[in-house]
């Protein structure tokens, strides 16, 4: 079987005519004058033929040369085309990423809203800790993303906030002021264990991160198991085995953002967006919301 034809030296022979020589067919395709003039000889050499010549200062296409030009925007449009198809088609896979203490209060709701409006698009989840969604987000890997953030810095928009609590198993009895408090939280970097050491810390109290853990599950597992209290958004109801612990000092909030990929169809934000202030509206009476439209 003959060897096939380069398609990157296809595009250089059409630039080379589009644009009326090497020089502007090279800065057309942002490469090098050299690397123009390699496409044309490795075409030349593979078909033994000459197919630009030189005319007085400048260059022209051979017969042959105009005959290969013709074959090249052939092939050229069938390839782009095809090209254009296969990448509509997989933009109709929607990738969904959200934190895991995000990921059982709001995807849900945000699930309903996307199906419903777009049926054509399969989704894809993917779970994982706010830093790994950044920059995911950042890469274009995931179209939109729900985090929650502690800082000013976190990616997206906010559309609004949970409360934080103390959660623990229905034996754990709030130390007193000066005592140790037993912490289990997830493992830094971690905003809430952040808050979480601080707020005792300015209460008077000594803390022990008695268990940590990478995943959510792991968190609440140890809270369980009786090993410490833990800090977690509440969108209204205790996670299961576990209740609220009030004798603690108050957590505050923590922001929840929406954050999606450069050039995502203003539809699907509009959609995702609707549907996270949809779920906030169904916390109006167990926490202030803060609903943010403006970029």
């Amino acid at each position: 079987m003959a060897d096939a034809l380069d398609l990157a030296q296809l595009r250089s022979l059409v630039a080379i005519a589009d644009c009326g020589g090497f020089g502007r067919a090279a800065a057309t395709l942002h490469l090098s004058q050299s690397t123009i003039s390699l496409h044309v000889r490795a075409l030349e050499r593979r078909l033994d033929q000459v197919l630009i010549e030189k005319q007085g200062r400048g260059t022209r296409f051979t017969a042959e040369g105009e005959r290969l030009l013709g074959e090249a925007r052939r092939i050229l449009a069938v390839h782009d085309d095809a090209l254009a198809r296969l990448e509509t088609m997989v933009r109709r896979k929607l990738v969904i990423g959200s934190t895991e203490t995000a990921a059982e209060q709001v995807l849900p709701r945000l699930l309903t809203a996307l199906r419903d409006a777009y049926p054509e698009h399969s989704v894809q989840f993917v779970i994982d800790r706010s830093t790994q969604m950044t920059e995911a987000i950042a890469k274009g890997s995931i179209d939109i993303a729900v985090l929650l953030g502690t800082s000013p810095d976190t990616p997206g928009r906010q559309v609004g906030h949970l409360p934080l609590r103390w959660f623990a198993d229905s034996s754990f009895r709030p130390p007193r002021t000066g005592e140790t408090v037993r912490l289990a939280a997830y493992s830094e970097p971690c905003g809430m264990r952040q808050r979480a050491l601080a707020e005792l810390g300015e209460a008077g109290y000594q803390v022990e991160v008695t268990a940590e853990s990478t995943s959510l599950e792991g968190v609440i597992g140890a809270a369980r198991a009786g090993l410490g209290v833990a800090v977690l958004p509440s969108g209204g109801t205790a996670p299961a085995g576990l209740v609220e612990i009030t004798g603690l000092p108050p957590l505050g909030v923590i922001g929840l953002y929406l954050a999606v990929r450069r050039g995502l169809d203003v539809d699907l934000e509009a959609t995702a967006l609707e549907a996270l202030e949809a779920f906030f509206r169904r916390f109006h009476d167990a926490t202030v919301v803060t609903i943010d439209r403006q970029r």
